[in-house]
């Protein structure tokens, strides 16, 4: 839980920074329809047919592109649709297939000549499977696995369209996630190669079910892994985020933090944050994993509970026993909450600063600590951070105004944690950046 302080009164758009009107709220009936449609193309594995025009990965894919373009339509050209590919090889596609990644493009007001200045981005992976990951001609209905991201993203888009915000927002439609995480791979290389500086990657897969192999049903939670040492942190960055005890604190936790607070701050979304302290689910793996092994924070968002029986199976009944995952096992009012939540973060990334580059401190021997900061164009202020060191959650904080350096009076450093975010006029909040990872020259 994030704790505001009388800083609040001074700075008073923070008291509301964090929540969003909800008049353009996630339609549960819409998304049931573009799940029955996905569902529609018999299979959407990867190496089934890119050509046929109704059954396949090639016809989902050009359907989703069309979504979008009638997005973009309906706004006026506030989205560019797009697809990148690339070929893969691998044991799940050893002659080689094309992955093709369709995109819709929200560019913000801080789009250059160059390209976007800070990218936010919500993906889910169309392509689907049955049990034997090499089938490709058998019916994989793929609902909740994961036609559910794939509506989610497609819904978020069409419920941000024609807002404006500083950020880019990138939605993202992957294929080749049950191949080998291909799409994410391709996703992540084309944001290094295009040099988007990307505050957030949101992956969403299986998100749309509320009832558990057990029988238990939980429909007011959601799962959001994070990793909290960096992938892409070298040997050195390793050692310093031991010393210093920032292993709970990289930017893909602090990602999910904030995620956690926005969920707190919008009641009327109706969910829990269960901020899984592990980049995925024990032993797997997502499309988020390319984009952390490249440095850039990222998480997945995930139902509150699994059914197993409905993932990467044959359609089929043994025993009064059903398994395959159909749009039968699904929860759209659910889904629909996922989606605000989703919504509801990348109002608030998209419309934030960039994070600081680096936090310093300097408390040594003493009972203060002074902290200063990497100044962050189009800030309106800072936002100091810090909780004991027995606390995983930021419990106290300060705005900064005019400056980038401060001094806590009576904080031991040695018994805190600090951390600093930047913050808009808007009040929206960047990612908290850890205090004592990269000392200023």
């Amino acid at each position: 839980m994030i704790l505001l302080t009388a800083a609040a009164a001074v700075f008073p758009m923070l008291a509301s920074a964090q929540t969003y009107p909800t008049s353009r709220a996630p339609d549960p009936g819409r998304m049931k329809a573009t799940v029955e449609k996905l569902v529609s193309f018999g299979t959407r594995h990867t190496l089934s047919s890119a050509t046929d025009p109704k059954r396949g990965i090639g016809a989902a894919r050009r359907w989703g592109a069309a979504e979008f373009a009638k997005i973009a339509k309906g706004c006026g050209g506030c989205l560019t649709v797009e697809t990148i590919a690339d070929r893969f090889t691998g044991p799940r596609a050893p002659d080689g297939v094309e992955v093709v990644d369709v995109l819709a493009i929200q560019k913000g007001t801080g789009w250059t000549e160059v390209g976007p200045n800070q990218v936010v981005i919500v993906a889910g992976h169309i392509d689907s499977r049955v049990t034997d990951v090499m089938n490709v001609t058998s019916d994989a209905p793929g609902a909740n696995d994961n036609a559910s991201g794939t509506a989610l993203v497609i819904e978020a888009a069409r419920v941000l369209a024609g807002e404006k915000f500083d950020g880019t927002i990138v939605y993202a439609l992957l294929s080749g996630e049950e191949q080998g995480l291909w799409g994410g791979k391709l996703l992540a290389a084309t944001a290094k190669a295009r040099g988007w500086q990307v505050r957030a990657m949101l992956n969403n897969d299986i998100v749309g079910n509320t009832i558990g192999q057990n029988g238990h049903v939980v429909a007011d939670r959601v799962r959001v892994f994070s990793e909290g040492i960096r992938a892409g942190d070298d040997a050195k960055a390793s050692a310093t985020r031991r010393a210093i005890g920032g292993e709970d604190d990289g930017p893909s936790r602090a990602l999910a933090k904030k995620i956690d607070g926005i969920a707190e701050g919008n009641p009327q979304i109706g969910l829990d944050v269960f901020a899984v302290r592990r980049f995925d689910r024990f032993g797997r793996g997502g499309d988020h994993s390319p984009f952390l092994d490249l440095g850039f924070p990222a998480v997945r968002f995930s139902v509150g509970i699994e059914n197993y029986d409905r993932q990467h199976q044959d359609l089929r009944t043994e025993g009064g026993r059903v398994y395959g995952d159909t749009v039968v096992g699904m929860d759209f009012p659910y889904l629909a909450k996922v989606t605000a939540l989703n919504v509801a973060a990348l109002r608030q990334l998209a419309d934030a600063p960039a994070a600081p580059a680096s936090v310093s401190l300097d408390g040594a021997l003493s009972m203060d600590t002074r902290v200063f900061w990497d100044a962050v164009p189009g800030a309106a202020g800072y936002k100091l951070y810090w909780r004991r060191a027995d606390a995983q959650d930021w419990t106290d904080s300060r705005m900064v105004t005019g400056a980038t350096e401060t001094v806590l009076k009576d904080i031991v450093v040695d018994d805190h944690f600090i951390g600093v975010a930047a913050v808009a006029k808007d009040g929206a909040e960047s990612l908290v950046t850890f205090g004592g990872m990269a000392p200023r020259k």
